[in-house]
């Protein structure tokens, strides 16, 4: 079978630590409509190269030549490895699959790089506030398996991307509550991160951390187990998620002076989506502006949630690619 060889027609990858997801995108196309997207397991493959020929087995008839995956981790000289996984990746294992040029990135790097293009539908306001500086600095962050943090840097002349490994930064209680949960995480950790609660395990920390304040007996719950209870009335359960909501408001606020970001605070990962109505209802945007003397700077900023199922998908597939010299390759 004669394979179709487009020379803009890239894969594109967003690997996290449960999931990956894999699509094909034109890259020379302004309106870069993804093509072909399917979510795999993680746990499913050996590493990346196994996922991604898996993927495109099944596409016999189709080859990109080109591949930009977004991870979710540090990538260091071409290299990286999964935070919340075990998986090893390498630009130079994507080329020994026949890309002829390829690339890893952060994923919020890709979310970054997504940002123009997503419109409303793409996004769920929460708190109401629309005036923003259109071309004004924007921050992301977002829980799932673990907590990203990145920017789209904008000064009015150009825009450039912050790449951040934010989300272990470490955590400030804002209240005597929060003061007695960090104890017991701290005796727990030692440091306590913002990820160690802002994620999916994270929630089951926060659940269980309450729990031991409130001299409960936590059940052994997964974080959908802690929605799902939340939703159903369970008063620890609903305690645990509205102050994963204030916690997540609080930080977010903080990244939104961190950045500058006049252009809006976005949550990207999985968590918000499905945590919109309790983050909409509940302490977010109270925190996101309880800044003291900066309160009224933080008031302006409005805060949306990446609806776009494959928004890091749309990064990876704007993100600027050169073919790379051999000896660099060779190098690497």
């Amino acid at each position: 079978m004669n394979l179709i060889l487009p020379p803009n027609l890239r894969l594109v990858g967003d690997v996290g630590g449960t999931n990956c997801r894999f699509a094909m995108v034109d890259a020379a196309s302004p309106d870069l409509r993804l093509v072909d997207p399917e979510s795999l397991k993680v746990a499913d493959y050996a590493g990346l190269e196994d996922a991604i020929d898996h993927y495109l087995h099944s596409r016999p008839a189709v080859r990109p030549g080109q591949a930009v995956v977004a991870v979710a981790g540090p990538v260091t000289d071409g290299r990286a490895e999964l935070t919340n996984a075990g998986w090893k990746m390498s630009e130079t294992g994507l080329e020994r699959l026949g890309f002829s040029a390829a690339r890893l990135i952060n994923d919020y790097e890709a979310l970054a790089l997504a940002v123009p293009r997503l419109g409303d539908s793409d996004l769920g306001d929460i708190g109401g506030v629309s005036a923003a500086r259109p071309q004004g600095t924007v921050a992301i962050i977002g829980a799932g398996t673990g907590l990203g943090v990145g920017a789209l840097v904008r000064d009015g002349l150009c825009d450039a991307v912050a790449v951040t490994e934010g989300g272990h930064v470490a955590f400030a209680p804002t209240d005597e509550v929060e003061i007695e949960i960090f104890k017991v995480l701290s005796g727990r950790f030692g440091r306590v991160s913002l990820e160690r609660i802002l994620s999916g395990p994270g929630l089951v920390n926060l659940y269980e951390a309450l729990a031991q304040v409130q001299g409960k007996a936590a059940a052994r719950l997964k974080p959908e187990d802690i929605e799902d209870r939340a939703e159903n009335g369970d008063a620890l359960a609903a305690e645990a998620v509205a102050r994963f909501c204030k916690i997540y408001g609080a930080t977010a606020g903080d990244y939104a002076l961190a950045f500058g970001a006049v252009g809006g605070v976005y949550l990207g990962g999985g968590i918000a989506p499905k945590m919109l109505t309790p983050l909409r209802a509940g302490d977010f945007r109270k925190a996101f502006e309880d800044k003291g003397r900066f309160s009224d700077y933080c008031a302006a900023i409005p805060t949306k949630v990446i609806l776009h199922p494959h928004a890091a998908l749309l990064g990876a597939g704007a993100t600027p690619l050169a073919e790379p010299a051999t000896a660099d390759a060779a190098a690497r």
